[in-house]
């Protein structure tokens, strides 16, 4: 029988992380614990697979040797990177390549387009989401007389909100802010700017200006996603984005919903509340903090409790 596989994720230490990923149940590593990477086949980090047969497997390994778990999906490593953030100060403001950039200039690497959901935001809490800057002279203008404040964009934000950040978009995530990230397997990040921080041993951190500007879309054009709902007995199902990269939802479940998978692979990450999957009368309880696959194939399903969960594929 085709079962769940749940995960146990990766922790990242960041200078602008905090302690908030504990409310998840996880045991962090530090007081600056930014990133957990739930689902993640990185050789940054990899998660690992915590039950079943494949039990002991990374998600790198599961790619490369159960490829039908994905329904023989190409490509050379798994598409997508999901992360829980935890944002205790602003990180820096920057940009990603695509992947015709990243490809030529990172060795190979994927490019980066991202999403975020907002799990939890302090009050008047931020993000700096695109710029001002009509052309790419007036970019490097702005740029180097440090004109921050007339050349990014901020926009407040709320639990619940989501935005979609494609590759070449000026962005950053500001103080007090907790989101769930899913984006393309890709760990690379060019810094534009970083409030003049510096790190534990007093350094300044490395800004990366020549490759930020070279891939920063100008002008910024915001994207309009249009996100559609749809109720399936007590499930209540959010589209927010079906792109090139991924799909991504919003499931708020209240009770009792009889499913059929129709993708190609889910990957589940519960943001709240618990609740189980049954199959074959096979139940599988799952809690806030917890992420698992349900692979190509996976058939029919029962998911009953009270709980909250973002839900990506390809």
């Amino acid at each position: 029988m085709t079962e769940p596989l749940f995960f146990a994720p990766v922790f990242q230490e960041r200078i602008w992380g905090g302690t908030r990923l504990v409310s998840f149940g996880y045991e962090i590593p530090s007081s600056q614990t930014g990133e957990c990477w739930a689902f993640s086949a990185h050789p940054h980090g990899q998660s690992v697979v915590k039950n079943g047969k494949y039990k002991g497997l990374s998600l790198g390994e599961l790619w490369e040797e159960h490829r039908d778990l994905f329904g023989n999906a190409e490509g050379e490593r798994f598409p997508l990177l999901t992360k829980i953030l935890d944002a205790n100060q602003d990180l820096s403001v920057q940009v990603h390549p695509n992947d015709e950039y990243a490809s030529i200039h990172e060795n190979g690497e994927l490019g980066k387009t991202e999403c975020w959901y907002v799990i939890d935001a302090v009050e008047d809490a931020e993000i700096i989401y695109g710029h001002h800057a009509k052309t790419k002279e007036e970019l490097i203008a702005m740029i180097e007389n440090q004109e921050w404040n007339k050349l990014l964009h901020r926009k407040k934000v709320k639990p619940g909100d989501f935005f979609y950040v494609p590759s070449g978009t000026v962005h950053a995530i500001g103080k007090g802010i907790l989101i769930l990230e899913t984006q393309q397997n890709s760990d690379t990040t060019y810094r534009l700017y970083d409030y003049d921080r510096r790190d534990s041993e007093g350094n300044l951190r490395e800004i990366h200006l020549e490759k930020s500007i070279e891939v920063t879309e100008t002008p910024f054009t915001q994207n309009q996603l249009s996100i559609m709902h749809q109720k399936v007995e007590n499930l209540s199902i959010t589209h927010f984005v079906q792109g090139d990269y991924f799909s991504v939802e919003k499931w708020e479940l209240n009770g009792l919903a009889h499913l059929k998978q129709q993708k190609q692979f889910l990957l589940v990450s519960i943001i709240d509340g618990e609740g189980e999957l049954i199959k074959e009368n096979k139940r599988y309880f799952f809690k806030k903090g917890d992420h698992f696959i349900l692979p190509t194939s996976f058939g029919e399903y029962e998911l009953v409790g009270d709980t909250k969960c973002i839900v990506s594929s390809l």
